[in-house]
């Protein structure tokens, strides 16, 4: 048994105490080394952080969202739980399996799918009719073909972005936010990130991604990588592609990732993943003001919402989540003191299996 001293910091006492009335009687405790004491004054059962097991999809499905468009969606866990659906980042990117690993599989229906023109959805890198709100209509469209009532909704730096934008549109669908590396598509994010910002940290990573550009293109590396993107010729394109996704795989993790250094030497992903993350941000995301998704958090302030932050993220630095959690003091803020940007670094991965956790205990 365990006693405090009267100033121990776990002691809230609403009222004044007088050592004189304080009377203490002993605690006679006999246990076998195999049995578990259990008291009031024992630490309750600690919240699980690790990532669950992988698990394989047990239904697969493409949707027709347009008449360019067709999605590549799956489910996997329990069939009968509580939904959730999984935004990936980018855009572009597409999923991947280790995404499934945030949720227990025993407790949530998990859906994933690939946003258009990324990953196993067609046709691929394609821009045509490819905007913010057509995705958040796709996820619409998804819920109603799933005949899924609401849901929970999971997203990771852009996937935050369309995470907030799809709240917004659809509040009475949402039961529940996750948030990570938080992405609000601001200019001075994407001057951050793109016009030399982050060069002072990676100066070497930058240069390379610079170069590719001549000197006299290089007042918007936006602009300049969005006409090589579109150009005409393939290999311009994919030589564009290449620079553009290995500057953002090597700037992901806090310490370097060679495997996800590597994917940009992919060019298949690469030129989905260039293609439409810079055509999102040359056209400033597909919204009416710089401010937008700020200055309309009032529609998802009543959201049980936790956001997850890495400290040292530099493809989306902590300013946005700062600003995010000042308009919205309601949502939980985790910032992460020895993670980056990656959904994968082991800090950022512990607090999003956490707040998936605290959503089930609530939802049971």
């Amino acid at each position: 048994a365990r006693s405090f001293p009267q100033n121990h910091n776990n002691l809230n006492l609403s009222f004044p105490v007088v050592q004189s009335e304080i009377k203490f009687r002993p605690i006679r405790v006999s246990c076998g080394k195999s049995e578990v004491l259990k008291s009031d004054l024992m630490e309750p059962e600690a919240e699980r952080r690790n990532l669950y097991s992988p698990i394989e999809p047990y239904n697969t499905g493409n949707l027709k969202v347009s008449d360019v468009h067709t999605l590549y969606w799956e489910q996997s866990g329990n069939p009968d739980g509580h939904p959730v659906v999984f935004l990936h980042g980018g855009p572009g990117g597409g999923t991947a399996p280790s995404n499934r690993r945030f949720f227990d599989p025993e407790f949530y229906r998990i859906i994933l799918f690939d946003q258009r023109g990324a990953g196993k959805s067609t046709p691929h890198a394609c821009l045509e009719e490819n905007t913010t709100w057509d995705l958040v209509s796709d996820i619409e469209k998804l819920r109603e073909h799933l005949k899924i009532p609401e849901w929970q909704v999971f997203g990771g730096s852009w996937g935050s972005t369309l995470a907030l934008a799809y709240s917004q549109s659809h509040p009475d669908k949402v039961t529940g936010l996750v948030l990570r590396g938080i992405f609000l598509l601001r200019k001075k994010e994407i001057d951050w990130f793109y016009e030399g910002g982050a060069a002072a940290i990676y100066p070497d990573a930058w240069e390379e991604f610079r170069d590719l550009i001549p000197e006299n293109e290089r007042g918007c590396l936006v602009d300049a990588y969005h006409k090589r993107l579109n150009s005409d010729d393939m290999e311009t394109q994919y030589a564009a592609a290449r620079a553009w996704t290995k500057w953002e795989m090597v700037t992901a993790h806090l310490l370097p990732n060679n495997d996800n250094i590597q994917r940009a030497e992919d060019d298949k992903f690469s030129l989905a993943f260039a293609r439409i993350e810079n055509h999102y941000f040359f056209n400033k995301g597909f919204f009416s003001s710089d401010s937008y998704l700020l200055d309309n958090v009032d529609k998802i302030r009543h959201i049980k919402t936790t956001i997850v932050q890495g400290r040292y993220d530099v493809c989306c630095p902590m300013m946005s989540a700062w600003d995010l959690h000042k308009a919205w003091p309601e949502a939980n803020l985790k910032i992460v003191d020895d993670a980056g940007h990656s959904a994968n670094e082991p800090g950022v991965a512990a607090e999003l299996v956490a707040a998936n956790e605290k959503i089930k205990a609530l939802v049971r």
